[in-house]
């Protein structure tokens, strides 16, 4: 098959304009054929809308942007690809009609791929010339960024048409999932179905509502199936006898008549098949680090839904908004008891900060300082509810220097030294130490400006805040200065 330049669209709509999006992204021209002239207004913006996501999906870098086209013409868009889409609405006739046409036009060497969520390849490319470059490339929307597109061959299709598109799939960034053989809906669509089917029984029977429904998904195995299926959920479900276990244990609720659905006899062909498979997915790995993986990315998962505070987000959210507020009350209440002057901001190196040699990386440096930043205004006064009303301190000036190496899973701590403070300005000293032996890791000296972000320019503070933060500096005021403040970078390291 030949290398793929130009991608063809044979219908936009919402997922011919994912499939454009991400083939243009990753450097590949696109030319977009469908019936209605207008639709090519609706793909650009299509593709304009999806852009500021795909800019933060990977700071790799990446090739020069395709260039996209539109045509009404399916022949000139035939003529011109190297790979087609076919994205045409679900109805087995009129793509069996649509794909035997374009597959006349299309050179015999062009891979031809149909979008359907549910009908078979066998049925699709009956009338086909060259059957055999056909095959279903089933994606999921927003196409642009769910990696997941199902290849699904028919009778007549090769292994060669399948394992072709499988490479120029995962060139533009999808995980190409080799299905064995064809069934209606695929495998995504018959397991979606399967839940899909039974919301509408608990709906229908006043179970449930579909918010509660869909919150029984969000805040529960929705978050393990972001990185592992139920095979594997239930396989770490049986502790250490795995899958086995779990179906010797919970088998019998199959009887039971919780679903619409029947299941199958649970014989031991059956068991000895879900075993071995979970066990190879498990590829040697106990079940405890399975369970510290798993642990894992349900940390990090959750963490990225706190920033756009959704679902499980938004409780991670309210949880560290009372945790900051708690131990801000602590701290100071600490410090006022020990007569401790330097505030100290605690915290441990994650894996997901480590560089090649498993140190931290020095962007993590300046995060810890902002950090413990963070900590301090929240503990005088600068706490969401004054972001809100348009205030908050900028970072117009940072000075990092770097003395020692933290490893992962070591403890640190960062003291923060107030050295000056007006209307309009805080400056401070930071002091990053392994907790351990207390050893100086890094130092980092910022100048803070107080800014109306309505307005985007420097403001007075607040009064009250003015008045908590010279508190703290006159109380600095008496410690020794910081001999590294003011240096310039490439200076002689102090200790």
């Amino acid at each position: 098959m030949r290398k793929v330049k130009t991608l063809g669209l044979l219908g936009t709509g919402v997922i011919g304009g994912g499939w454009a999006a991400r083939a243009l992204h990753f450097g590949i021209d696109v030319i977009a054929a469908d019936v209605k002239p207008e639709m090519e207004a609706w793909i650009r913006g299509a593709i304009a809308n999806a852009e500021p996501a795909l800019a933060r999906l990977t700071f790799a870098p990446l090739p020069p942007k395709g260039t996209l086209s539109f045509t009404t013409d399916m022949r000139a868009m035939a003529q011109k690809a190297d790979f087609i889409q076919e994205n045409i609405p679900e109805q087995l006739e009129l793509k069996q009609r649509m794909l035997a046409e374009v597959s006349r036009y299309a050179a015999p060497d062009v891979i031809i791929a149909s979008s359907t969520s549910g009908l078979t390849p066998t049925d699709l490319q009956r009338d086909m010339v060259a059957p055999e470059r056909f095959l279903v490339a089933h994606p999921f929307n927003p196409v642009y960024l769910l990696p997941l597109v199902e290849l699904v061959g028919g009778a007549k299709t090769t292994p060669e048409t399948i394992e072709a598109a499988a490479t120029f799939l995962t060139y533009i960034g999808m995980h190409a999932l080799r299905v064995r053989r064809e069934v209606p809906g695929h495998l995504t669509d018959r397991l979606q179905e399967a839940i899909w089917r039974e919301i509408l029984h608990m709906v229908n029977e006043g179970v449930a509502t579909t918010g509660e429904l869909d919150e029984s998904i969000i805040y529960g195995p929705g978050l393990r199936w972001a990185a592992m299926g139920t095979n594997m959920i239930y396989h770490l479900a049986g502790g250490e006898s795995g899958m086995r276990h779990m179906l010797a244990q919970f088998g019998p609720a199959l009887k039971w008549p919780w679903t619409k659905l029947e299941a199958p006899e649970l014989t031991d062909k059956l068991i000895d098949s879900m075993v071995e498979g979970t066990r190879a997915q498990a590829a040697g790995r106990s079940i405890r680090e399975l369970e510290r993986l798993r642990d894992d990315y349900l940390v990090a998962i959750q963490q990225v839904l706190r920033q756009y505070d959704i679902g499980a987000g938004s409780t991670l959210k309210a949880l560290e908004e009372r945790l900051y507020k708690d131990a801000g009350t602590a701290a100071a209440a600490a410090t006022s008891a020990s007569g401790q002057a330097l505030p100290r901001f605690d915290a441990v190196v994650r894996p997901e900060w480590a560089d090649y040699n498993l140190h931290m990386t020095d962007f993590r440096y300046g995060q810890l300082f902002g950090d413990a930043m963070d900590a301090i205004y929240r503990q005088n006064g600068v706490d969401s509810e004054y972001r809100k009303a348009g205030r908050m301190f900028y970072t117009v000036e940072s000075h990092v220097k770097h003395l020692g190496e933290a490893k992962v899973g070591e403890p640190l701590y960062v003291t923060t030294q107030v050295l000056g403070v007006d209307d309009k300005r805080l400056h401070v000293f930071h002091r990053l130490y392994r907790a351990g032996d207390d050893t100086l890791l890094a130092t980092g000296e910022q100048m803070h400006l107080h800014v109306d972000t309505a307005a985007a320019k420097a403001a007075p503070m607040d009064a009250a805040v003015r008045v908590k933060l010279e508190a703290l500096h006159q109380a600095h005021a008496r410690l020794p200065q910081p001999v590294e403040a003011g240096k310039p970078v490439g200076s002689p390291k102090q200790r």
